[in-house]
């Protein structure tokens, strides 16, 4: 399984970005494409979670009403819309897959490479 992360860039507080996953591979190998995001000096945190299975997502309270993330009908690519964006949400955001539902990034096998997202204030 392979993840290409893109979408990101510079944006001014109170802007909008959308990041894309494409996943290509035996993409059959898993039911959940999770978002974290990691910030200079910071671990790993979760942002969000889809289940590609019934569409199901869970978020976190740091993003909840301001991100949302979908998936396309083919299920290979994967979409986080960030509206409302803090200097806060400043962090490279990464993709993964895994086949169980954990907001824990230990539990995610295939990993997209990163897109930097910077929010300036």
């Amino acid at each position: 399984v392979q993840l290409q992360a893109s979408g990101g860039g510079l944006v001014q507080a109170g802007g909008s970005l959308r990041l894309s996953c494409a996943a290509s591979g035996r993409t059959f190998l898993y039911y959940y494409m999770g978002w974290f995001r990691q910030a200079i000096g910071k671990e790993r945190e979760f942002v969000a979670i889809i289940n590609l299975r019934d569409s199901s997502i869970t978020y976190a309270d740091s993003v909840k009403g301001r991100f949302t993330t979908s998936r396309d009908n083919a299920k290979t690519t994967v979409y986080l819309q960030m509206d409302s964006l803090k200097p806060e949400d400043t962090a490279v955001y990464y993709c993964a897959a895994g086949n169980m539902f954990s907001t824990s990034s230990r539990n995610y096998r295939y990993w997209g490479q990163g897109t930097l997202v910077t929010v300036s204030s």
